[in-house]
């Protein structure tokens, strides 16, 4: 469902820039965080307590500003590869950011892998390298990009940004709240994508000739990206941002699909077998849990064995406890 809502940003985006040729990124994403704010922030706004709006920004407000730059800037930096590089090399450089998630998530998040969430990792890779390859036989890599170097750096960063907004947004979701995260997200999003929008889009806005189905186009847009942003902390909290990540590589071959009926892109047997790679990688991914190590300052003792179970652990503080307090008597 997330890769769906990815697709309907991506085909309204592309029908504004080739059927109205209208490219505003940063207004299309401007208005989603615009949604955030009326919606979560409000909700924040009226809340009491160590969860109020006000009380967050007194403790927080440097953490959630650096996260809005990352978010708002990992949007624009590629969406403006585009215009640079080819989209092969877009597809392929995005998957950047999944090895740094992971390196992320093992230093801040204390995630440890097992040897089959790296086989998992290989495999959806994989599965992308089949669809790039299938657009370049299919004849849909017909732009050369104006400077391919610089538009592979924006979407490196592009793509090392958002692994760092998946990583905070993990850790928010799971040790604090959904909420406080899209309120904050939100506020500072507008509030950075506001100004980086009247800096460098102003006159492409003003280019714009109006009428209802660009505007309905930007309402789908908004909408998508709303959803997308809303539930996708539901799914990050129940699994993990690497997986989420790893999931939503099929985004491009749902794009793909629509586009053989909206934008009379040619079919290729390959779309299938990239879509089943990546599904399967995906599959092999979530099968075995990761584990979660323990900071090295926690106090908690280690269980001596897998099937220790709740109790006996528990059991086993106890007796510690007792001996513990019977050495220092």
């Amino acid at each position: 469902m997330l890769s769906l809502c990815i697709c309907g940003t991506a085909i309204t985006s592309q029908y504004l820039a080739e059927k109205y040729r209208v490219n505003t990124p940063m207004l299309q994403s401007f208005i989603n965080y615009c949604l955030l704010f009326l919606v979560y922030t409000v909700m924040l706004a009226f809340q009491s307590g160590p969860d109020s709006l006000l009380h967050i920004l007194k403790r927080k407000w440097w953490k959630y500003i650096l996260l809005g730059l990352a978010d708002v800037e990992a949007n624009y930096l590629i969406v403006r590869a585009y215009q640079y590089t080819t989209l092969t090399s877009v597809q392929l450089l995005d998957c950047f950011g999944i090895p740094v998630l992971m390196a992320l998530s093992w230093f801040i998040l204390y995630a440890r892998y097992r040897v089959i969430h790296f086989v998992a990792v290989a495999v959806c890779l994989l599965g992308v390298g089949t669809m790039v390859g299938a657009d370049i036989l299919s004849g849909r890599e017909d732009n050369s990009g104006s400077d391919v170097l610089i538009g592979d750096i924006l979407v490196l960063v592009g793509a090392s940004l958002y692994a760092i907004s998946n990583v905070c947004e993990e850790y928010i979701v799971k040790k604090l709240s959904r909420q406080e995260f899209l309120g904050m997200l939100g506020l500072f999003g507008t509030i950075i994508s506001g100004i980086q929008l009247l800096l460098v889009e102003y006159k492409d806005i003003a280019r714009i000739h109006w009428d209802w189905k660009i505007a309905l186009l930007f309402v789908a847009f908004a909408l998508c990206m709303f959803c997308l942003y809303s539930f996708m902390p539901l799914v990050i909290k129940v699994t993990s941002a690497t997986s989420v990540n790893l999931g939503i590589l099929t985004a491009d071959l749902y794009s793909l699909f629509f586009g053989l009926f909206l934008f009379g892109y040619k079919f290729s047997g390959l779309y299938i077998l990239s879509f089943t790679v990546i599904l399967v990688g995906f599959v092999l991914y979530c099968s075995t849990p990761t584990r979660t190590a323990e900071p090295a300052e926690s106090s908690v003792p280690a269980a001596p064995s897998a099937g220790i179970g709740i109790d006996n652990l528990g059991l086993k503080l106890e007796e510690s406890l007792q001996e513990t307090h019977s050495a220092f008597l």
